[in-house]
């Protein structure tokens, strides 16, 4: 007897993504708790000028687990929105749990290359990939970090008190490879993407990460035009979290970004009293 076919996935969508015709939707916070530490999150994304959708992604705030992420879509059109949202989706459900590592994370993001590479061949013959900036705690306190990066999405450390922002990620272009870039593409462009074979794996590192201090994940319609000085400075001003997003976006935006730009910033705002797993604050 012959086996029916499986119906296709939906494809995930952004919780940011605006309704048509909108071109700035608000930044939202969210609060998360777990048995020893109270981590405050924030995200802002906006669909670049020229295009009809949004081919950033982000983790949604919704989320009690303890995975922050942020896809870049690579290449236009519907394949890199639906290379972003299938990254993001792919690595909650792999990894959201409480035996986080690095070997985990590299076979997770090498997994999802594979994964989506076959779901767009199933559907179209143009190709869809993603960059993508990884961040999960790696103790209770959330004092050390896992910070995993594919192509030229960033993370930043950013110190309290508007001190400054330290870079934590190397850009996966070709120039910092030393690789020779293909006709047509930029030595500035991401070398190693998600979703067409070109990786073996997620970079990891491990972070310190202090209580007041917070890490600013980011697309490169972002970091390509505020500099890590203006991020320190209006990521680690006092004020509500999802308006410092605001504020960097708008910086963007003034600067010339016309990208698709997706912030998403995570503040350690201290140690909790121990009894809860982690979880979202109502």
């Amino acid at each position: 007897m012959p086996m029916s076919a499986t119906p296709p996935s939906p494809i995930p969508t952004t919780p940011l993504e605006p309704p048509p015709g909108w071109d700035w939707p608000p930044a939202r916070a969210a609060t998360r708790r777990s048995a020893w530490a109270r981590l405050e999150v924030a995200v802002a994304s906006s669909c670049g000028r020229g295009h009809e959708q949004n081919e950033d992604a982000h983790s949604p705030l919704s989320l009690a687990g303890r995975l922050f992420v942020v896809a870049d879509g690579v290449g236009g059109g519907a394949m890199a929105h639906t290379a972003s949202r299938l990254l993001v989706a792919r690595l909650h459900r792999e990894l959201d749990d409480d035996r986080l590592g690095a070997d985990r994370i590299r076979n997770a993001v090498q997994d999802a290359d594979e994964a989506i590479a076959r779901h767009i061949a199933s559907r179209s013959e143009t190709p869809g990939a993603a960059t993508l900036a990884l961040c999960a705690p790696a103790n209770l306190r959330a004092t050390r970090w896992f910070v995993a990066w594919v192509g030229d999405c960033r993370v930043y450390r950013i110190a309290a008190g508007g001190a400054g922002a330290q870079l934590l990620t190397r850009d996966d272009t070709f120039a910092h490879l030393g690789e020779t870039p293909p006709p047509g593409s930029s030595a500035d462009d991401p070398a190693r993407m998600v979703g067409n074979g070109a990786t073996t794996g997620a970079n990891v590192a491990l972070c310190p990460l202090a209580a007041g201090e917070r890490l600013a994940l980011c697309s490169d319609g972002v970091h390509k035009h505020v500099d890590a000085e203006a991020l320190g400075r209006l990521l680690g001003a006092h004020g509500a979290l999802a308006s410092r997003c605001e504020a960097v976006l708008a910086l963007a935006r003034r600067r010339g970004s016309v990208d698709d730009a997706t912030l998403m910033l995570v503040h350690h705002g201290g140690f909790a009293v121990p009894g809860l797993r982690w979880g979202v604050a109502r």
